[in-house]
This record gives C-alpha cells, structure tokens and sequence, in this order.
C-alpha cells in the first residue's frame, strides 16, 4: 500500500507561482508513474500533469501547458508540480496520484489526501 502526502498549497495572487511537493512511501517509488490531477468546487476532479517512472516524457493537460511543469526525484520518492502564472481558474484542491501513468487512461491507482491552492484575482 502507497502514501502519498503532498504539501505546498497555500493561497496566491494571479500571476504567482506554488510549488507543489508529494512525498512517497510504501512501494518502490521509481516503478512507477506520477501524476497530478485537481478538483475545483462543484467540478470533477481533472488530470494535470504525469511523468513516466524514468522522469522522461512528461504529459500536461491543455489548460496548464506551457505554465506547469511536473518533475520527480526518485532518490526523494518526491514528485513536484511546478506552477507558474497562476489564474484564478487554477483553484482547487490538488491530488498526487502513483500508478501506471501517465496518462489518466494508463490507470491511476493510489491517491493523495490533497492539499488546497487559491489563486485570487
């Protein structure tokens, strides 16, 4: 069984930047792929970014592309979400997940308890 605990939200203003860190433990971290998906109110919860289990070929959603960057640290057992240009619409509850990756369709099975980012405008 997978824990997974990310840390790092916090409230911000438009324009700003969060970084986002999910700490691992309980599987061989490096075997698998990472990914980060986010829940808005009132809405789904909605793929963000995925890296492979090698760190190599990193997928992003369309909405955070080109703003968001996902990287890990596989002698950390951390995964990193990196935000940048942050808009008010980026707000929700952020959730690390473990599984096959990257893709959401590739299967994600363990997920974090979430930590919460608000971009104010």
């Amino acid at each position: 069984q997978v824990q997974l605990v990310e840390s790092g939200g916090g409230l911000v203003q438009a324009g700003g930047s969060l970084r986002l860190s999910c700490a691992a433990s309980g599987r061989t971290f490096s075997a698998y792929a990472m990914g980060w998906f986010r829940q808005a109110p009132g809405l789904e919860r909605e793929f963000v970014a995925g890296i492979r289990a090698s760190g190599g070929s990193d997928v992003y959603a369309d909405s955070v592309k080109g703003r968001f960057i996902i990287s890990r640290d596989n002698a950390k057992n951390t995964v990193y979400l990196q935000m940048n240009s942050l808009k008010p619409e980026d707000t929700g509850v952020y959730y690390c997940a473990s599984g096959r990756g990257p893709w959401p369709a590739n299967g994600y099975d363990s997920w974090g308890q979430g930590t919460l980012v608000t971009v104010s405008s």
